[in-house]
This record gives structure tokens, C-alpha cells and sequence, in this order.
């Protein structure tokens, strides 16, 4: 892992925070390793990276501190719109740039963000992915790599409508 690559790492993890997904200490910790291994240089990075199984519990303020030294916060939109649109579209933003699985991405949209949105049309795409590839077999007639690369490109189509290409985008 490069100096870039560490970033991008912490920056992600600051993101499924922000979104509420559960990322444990033991992944804050590594991160941490990570990045000091490539470079990365903060005052905390060192001290999380060297915390032990019985200190994981100091691991999220921590990687709190990390990232406000590093400049890496983020925080999502007040809206509750806004940020699950802001959500759809760093999920998106993922998929595209390779960094997430498109069937796991896809799921995410359809489970965490299309309900709540009362299913707009612009999800409709990803969301009929999600479902068929939740519920793919060999019977379907068309392979999950197909599939995947659909959702791709759907993720894509999302985000030529709403925002800039994800490599502007930070996280």
C-alpha cells in the first residue's frame, strides 16, 4: 500500500462511519498500521497503529483524532435526503472506481438508501441490479460477471447526473 492508497483508506473508513456502518476497531487499528507503514505521516497515527487487542476500545477516538490531523473528517449532510443521497452517490462513486464489490454496493443502495428515498427513478437501475444479483443462479441466463458490469455502469449513469467523475471526488 502507497501513501495515496493509505489515504483513501482512512478517508473511506471516515465515510462508512459518517454513514453509520458499523467499522470495528480492529479495521481502525490496521488502517492505522497501514498508513504509518506507508508513510503516513500525525501525531496519533503511530498510537493507533501500536494499540493492543485489550485497547481496541480507544480505537474510534483515535482514528477521530487521526483524521481531524490529517484533515480527512468527514461529516454527511444534515438533511436526512441529502445524506442519503449523498450516501447512494459515495456508494456509486465506489463501485465505479473499483473499490466495492458492485453486488455489495448495490445491496447498500437498494437496502439503505431506495425506501427511504420513496424509490426515485434514478436508483431504479441499481436497485433492479441488486435484486438480481441477490438472487442470481446458474438458471438466469446471464453470468453475474455480466451482471456486475451492468451495475458498473449503472452506478456510473447515476453519478453522470448527479455530481463530477468519482476521481474528483475525495473519499
Amino acid at each position: 500500500m502507497n501513501h495515496d492508497d493509505a489515504l483513501r483508506q482512512l478517508s473511506h473508513m471516515a465515510h462508512e462511519r459518517a454513514f453509520g456502518l458499523h467499522v470495528g476497531s480492529d479495521r481502525l487499528v490496521q488502517a492505522g498500521l497501514d498508513a504509518l507503514m506507508a508513510g503516513v505521516e500525525s501525531p496519533s497515527i503511530a498510537i493507533l497503529a501500536g494499540l493492543l487487542r485489550r485497547e481496541e476500545p480507544e480505537a474510534p477516538a483515535l482514528f477521530q483524532q487521526v483524521l481531524e490531523e490529517l484533515g480527512l473528517l468527514f461529516e454527511p449532510p444534515v438533511d436526512f435526503e441529502a445524506d442519503r443521497w449523498a450516501f447512494a452517490d459515495w456508494i456509486a462513486c465506489r463501485i465505479v472506481d473499483g473499490y466495492l464489490d458492485p453486488a455489495v454496493g448495490a445491496r447498500l443502495i437498494w437496502s439503505d438508501v431506495d425506501a427511504e428515498l420513496g424509490c426515485p427513478e434514478d436508483l431504479m437501475s441499481l436497485v433492479r441490479y441488486a435484486v438480481d444479483l441477490d438472487g442470481w443462479d446458474e438458471n438466469c441466463g446471464v453470468s453475474v460477471d455480466a451482471l456486475k458490469q451492468a451495475t458498473i455502469e449503472a452506478a456510473a449513469e447515476l453519478l453522470s447526473k448527479r455530481r463530477p467523475p468519482c476521481s474528483t471526488v475525495p473519499g
